[in-house]
């Protein structure tokens, strides 16, 4: 079975999720566990809507489903009270992640903020340590996403990820996830089948591809190395058809879960059989 989805909306709560699932239909997703935009959910999850999702889950066939951190967190942060409440937020993540069963909890590594990369680096390695040491027996893995490098964001580079993982103790609780759109925009010429496969190599060489446990798909509106976080429509934007076909051909990735992040406009379902319909082509080539 192959693992092809997307982000999906919560609207109504968190257990209408899987119902978006079954309407595209999907078998894996990918969703806000809380408001995205907020640093903690003044709602904590009921136990009725943990066994909604659970059975919704079930029923509509999602084999994969894990959640997006709010984009607030910034681990990275040399500001005590936003990395304060960063280290909150993050547990409140990892704890709905927890109650709701999910695979993984997909974050932005953070971003500096001129502190530097190198202090920029060793603070997210701490935070994410504390956060381990507090849930001792958590399950959900977390998985820190390759960025664009826009503005002073770390992750952009293979380097800059593996220089996080070498100083978090329990290394079995992390994993990246690589979004297609930013490895792109970071500086990974991925265009070409050498270009492809060159990043593939170094992915390898520097963290290991065992460490890959998703894949967001996404074009980007922007141009190579350009350092901006914009996605786009697969196949319309910079990146164009090849690297998705040479993805989705890829034996080595079959089972590593996949979701769309493209633009909804204003029918979720409409553009996300789109965009899946192409993807799903090159399958069966």
């Amino acid at each position: 079975m192959r693992y092809l989805g997307t982000h999906v909306s919560t609207v109504g709560g968190v257990g209408q999720g899987p119902l978006r699932a079954r309407e595209i239909p999907v078998n894996t997703i990918q969703l806000f566990a809380k408001n995205n935009n907020q640093w903690l959910s003044k709602n904590p999850l009921l136990p009725a809507e943990i066994e909604t999702f659970k059975r919704n889950r079930k029923e509509c066939g999602v084999a994969i489903a894990f959640s997006h951190a709010g984009y607030l967190i910034n681990l990275a942060s040399p500001d005590p009270k936003n990395h304060g409440l960063s280290l909150e937020s993050l547990a409140q993540e990892l704890e709905r992640a927890e109650l709701l069963e999910l695979d993984f909890v997909v974050l932005h590594p953070g971003a500096h903020v001129g502190s530097g990369m190198t202090l920029g680096i060793h603070k997210i390695s701490e935070s994410l340590n504390k956060t381990f040491d507090a849930f001792p027996k958590g399950k959900t893995q977390l998985l820190l996403e390759t960025t664009a490098g826009q503005g002073t964001s770390v992750g952009h580079t293979f380097e800059q990820l593996a220089a996080i993982f070498d100083k978090v103790k329990d290394k079995k609780r992390i994993g990246i996830c690589l979004d297609t759109c930013h490895v792109f925009a970071g500086g990974y010429d991925i265009r070409t089948a050498e270009g492809y496969e060159k990043m593939w190599q170094e992915f390898d060489q520097v963290l290991g591809l065992k460490k890959l446990k998703a894949i967001h798909l996404n074009d980007s509106k922007t141009d190579f190395a350009s350092h901006v976080d914009r996605h786009d429509h697969i196949g319309q934007g910079k990146l164009g058809d090849l690297p998705f076909q040479m993805l989705m051909q890829d034996s080595r990735f079959e089972k590593t879960p996949m979701v769309l992040e493209t633009p909804k406009h204003d029918d979720f379902v409409k553009w996300d059989r789109i965009n899946l319909k192409k993807l799903m082509q090159w399958t069966k080539a």
